[in-house]
Order: structure tokens, then sequence, then C-alpha cells
């Protein structure tokens, strides 16, 4: 609940009070950094994205503190870590009676609305105007659940639909007079990757250059890499994925070991028109004969490389349209004279592997995961062009916007607020280590629960649970985490001293062995029975 404290307007939340910034905060799902061509260009080129950074401060070392969907989603709005905003996975309900910024913005004068997907709950919280996607959300031809329309379904294209509503709000039903909050969350690039009609011809011709990690055999880091089910050949669903028609797997005798592999295929594609459907088996059509063809010539390297290749096109297929659209948006605001006092933030909601350690997905704190892009502009208060290597976090974003809005943030709030950084007052910020907690396990993609310590320099990890192992990383010398030295003689010091900030780190944000020990026990009562084998088939072996 929203407290009278908070929730009053005084001078300074004044609607009528000049100056206070518009915040537009654009998230996409699973957008790698090194799909952002400000931050690497051997992938893809992201003009408009990149405008957000030309025009402002690009972070290199922003980060989560949970990487995986609903949480990341949840932390951002509380501003509190996942074991006290309740949000610790993507099983569990987000806890309705935690304050998040948008509430306190719009009781403090703003005019709120979200457009695109939330991912957890049917009614956000705080906002005059939203269209949500339920859940995952469909790239084609998607259903919405609306503040006041109930739940319709549109013709098109997702990532364009989401803009159209954007736009059509900030031209039709934005008041002038009030500063506003706007959240436009886009469904891409999450998996399974359908490329927008324009988009299918281009990028399925495209090449693309391969990590050099791609086959990667986790011979420096302990169990957690080895056991991981995220392998872009053995785990990736061939039908979902990389887009075999369920009839081509029958001919060629790929099993649907899931269950799940040709119905999300049959999910995605079955929603297009007869239209929508015929351009796509024009591109995919060759494409699964040509698969035909040559499939019993392939050797495992050969169809790891050709699953990387499928995978590049139809994933960055989707960001294009991504980068168009964000397009769309900065031109409405340059032609409308919104630019001059807009904060313009553009993030995942986690990182992403691109085939790097030969993954897919996310979870794990090694950095392809880990790490987030992060753009703000604001004109006239943050220097373009200019670059931030600070540790900073989706815990960050509630305080900074509150800050902004001269809005004081509630006491339980954990982040910082980035505000001395982006106006040039970076001796003013103190913080040399983030925390990180993931805890969805044993589950999807089979990544172990754990916690860990990171700074600019070195990153410390404990994996616990069904194993007591720790991993220490060179981040400065080792930057693609090949090899664990933990047990190294040299790191000794080094080591010691990050146990003793991961101890302190612990107790400042209220995580305790306790604390993890009551989520494991709530997660393997209410979840271990739709996990079957998962759950049955482990022990508690080390200490959190």
């Amino acid at each position: 609940m929203v407290t009278e404290t908070t929730a009053k307007m005084d001078s300074l939340g004044s609607n009528q009070e000049k100056g206070r910034p518009n915040i537009i905060f654009i998230m996409s799902d699973d957008h790698a950094y090194q799909a952002i061509s400000a931050y690497d260009d051997r992938l893809i080129q992201t003009p408009n994205i990149d405008r957000i950074a030309n025009n402002g401060m690009l972070f290199s070392n922003a980060c989560v503190t949970n990487s995986i969907c609903a949480p990341s989603r949840a932390t951002i709005l509380t501003g509190k870590h996942s074991h006290l905003n309740g949000k610790t996975d993507n099983h569990f309900p987000f806890d309705t009676t935690m304050v998040t910024f948008p509430q306190l913005l719009k009781a403090n004068g703003y005019q709120t609305a979200m457009f695109g997907k939330l991912h957890f709950g049917n009614n956000p919280k705080g906002f005059d105007q939203f269209k949500i996607l339920p859940g995952q959300g469909a790239y084609y031809n998607p259903t919405f659940i609306t503040k006041n329309e109930g739940t319709i379904e549109v013709e098109g294209y997702v990532t364009d639909l989401i803009t159209d509503f954007t736009l059509d709000w900030l031209e039709n039903e934005r008041k002038e007079e009030d500063p506003f909050f706007l959240m436009y969350l886009h469904k891409a690039p999450h998996r399974e990757w359908l490329p927008a009609e324009r988009h299918l011809e281009e990028f399925s011709k495209k090449t693309f250059p391969e990590p050099a990690t791609l086959f990667d055999d986790y011979s420096g880091r302990g169990s957690a890499a080895k056991e991981a089910e995220m392998n872009l050949l053995t785990h990736m669903n061939w039908s979902g994925d990389s887009k075999l028609y369920p009839e081509v797997m029958d001919q060629l005798g790929i099993p649907d070991a899931s269950g799940w592999d040709k119905g999300a295929f049959q999910r995605e594609v079955g929603r297009m028109s007869p239209a929508q459907r015929a351009n796509w088996d024009k591109v995919y059509g060759p494409m699964n004969d040509s698969f035909v063809k040559s499939y019993h010539s392939m050797n495992e390297v050969d169809k790891m490389k050709w699953r990387y290749q499928r995978y590049m096109q139809d994933y960055l297929g989707t960001i294009a349209a991504v980068d168009e659209n964000v397009g769309r948006v900065l031109d409405y605001l340059e032609e409308n004279g919104l630019m001059e006092n807009t904060i313009i933030v553009y993030t995942s909601d986690q990182g992403f592997y691109l085939g790097e350690h030969g993954w897919f997905d996310k979870r794990f704190v090694y950095d392809e995961s880990f790490k987030t892009p992060l753009m703000i502009s604001w004109h006239g208060k943050i220097k373009p062009g200019s670059k931030s290597d600070e540790m900073v976090q989706n815990l960050d974003f509630a305080q900074t916007f509150l800050e902004a809005a001269n809005i004081e943030a509630p006491s339980d709030m954990q982040g910082e607020s980035l505000m001395p950084l982006l106006i040039g007052q970076s001796d003013k910020w103190d913080r040399d280590a983030v925390y990180y907690h993931y805890y969805e396990y044993p589950s999807i993609h089979m990544v172990k629960r754990h916690y860990a310590i990171v700074t600019k320099e070195y990153k410390l990890i404990h994996f616990y649970y069904d194993v007591d192992e720790w991993e220490l990383y060179d981040r400065k010398n080792d930057p693609k985490e090949m090899k664990n030295v933990y047990e190294d003689p040299a790191y000794a010091s080094i080591k010691k001293t990050l146990h003793g900030q991961l101890k302190a780190l612990r107790i400042k944000y209220g995580d305790s062995s306790q604390i993890s020990q009551e989520l494991l026990e709530r997660y393997l009562k209410e979840v271990g029975n739709t996990q079957g084998s998962f759950v049955r088939s482990f022990k508690k072996v080390g200490n959190e």
C-alpha cells in the first residue's frame, strides 16, 4: 500500500510544477548487449538504439540481481532484491503488497502508461493506461490485456503493435500539463524467435561470425557449467527454435522428447493469417528442404554450426524490428519537441547467450547473462557520447527515477540513484561491488542455485543446494571466464577479501542461509510436483 507520506503531493510533486522530466523506459526481453552495435557491431547494426547512447551515456558494467525475466522486472519495479520482493523465480506470483515506483510517480502527479510485456500480473499497479501481453505473449496477431477494453486480439506483428499503442498514447492521451512516465516494453527478442515478415528473407540469408567459445568443453569450471541444459545442439528445440516443420522432424526421425517442441512451433506459426503464413513458408520452406537433403551427411560439428546460424538469423531478425520501432518513437519525440526534458532509457531484463560457451538463454552470473545493455539520454543533463564502467544494477532504476522526479524514495528500497553518474558527479558514487542471487533450480535449463559478488576486477560465486562449489574469475585477465582460479594460490589474498565483502553484502541486503533455505523449501513444495524427476533425483549436499 502506498503510505500517506509517500503518496501525498507536496510542492515538489505538484502537477503544475515545471521542469520535472518525462521518463520513457524502453526494455526488450533477453536482448544481449552483444547484439547492440553501440557495444559490438559484429552481429547487427542498431542505429536507432545507438542514438540513445550517442545522445547520452552508455554503461559497460550494467548488470542484474537475478538473471531471469519476471524476477528482473520485479526488482526494477520495487528497487528490492528478489528475496525481499518475493519474486525469486518465474513460478511464484509477485507480492502485490509491494510499493512500486510507478505508484509513487502517479501519486505525485505523473501520468503513467505501460505498453508491451510485463510478464506477470494482469493489472499493473500505478498506471493510468496499459495494454500488456498475457504472460510471454505471441509474435503474430497477439492478444493484449487492456485497462479499458478488456482482452483484445490485434492483427499484426507484436513489436509494431506495441509501438503503435505507444505512439497513439503519446499523440492522443498524453496530458501536456503533466509530466509522464511511459514503460515501452518489447517481447522481442524472447524465445521462440519469429522475425517480422519484412525481415524473414533478409536475415535467413545472413551468415554470422561464431563466438570463440562455441565449442567450450567447460574444463576450466565446476559442475554447474557442465550440467546446465542450455547447449545449442543438444538442448535447443528443433521445431520451435530452429523452425524445422514438424513433418520434417518426423521425416528425419528427430524426436520431440519434451513434447513441447512441435507444439511451440504450432502455437506461434499457427497464429498467422493465410497471407502471413504464405510469406513464412516462402522463406522457411526452402530452408527445411535444404536441411533434409544435408542432414544425414552432417556430423555433430556441422549441426552445431547450422543451429548457431539458424539461431542468430531469427534472434537478430527480431531485433531489427525493435530497432526500427525505437526509431519511430525517437522520431516522434524529436518532431514534437519532447526531447528537451525527457529521460530515455534503453535496457533489457537481463543479458543472453548468443552461442558463447555453446549456450543460449541466461540465468548464470557469468557475464553474457549477468550484464545487460543500458543507455540513458537526458538532453542538457547527460553529456552526449559519455560512458561509464561503474557497477550499476537494475536495482537502481526506481531510486534514479524518483530522484529525477523530486520524490523521496521509500527507505526500504535497496538500490542507489544513478543521478551522480548521469550528471557528471562520479566522485559521489561509491559502490565497488554488486550482489547476485539465482534461485530457479531444479527446473528448465538446470542452472544451479548460486549467489555471487562482482567487482570490476573479480567475480566470486557460490553454487549450492545439490553441490557446494566456489568459483573465482579474474574479469580483467580472463574476460571470457574460462578458468576458475579459486584454488590458485596466487589469488589467495583476493579470495579472502572477496569472501569478507560478500559476507558484508549479504548482511547489507538482508540475505542469509536461513532465508535461502526457506525459499528453497517453498519452491520444492509448491513447484516440485510440476518438475517431476528434476526434484526427486536431488539431495541437498552443500551448505548454502
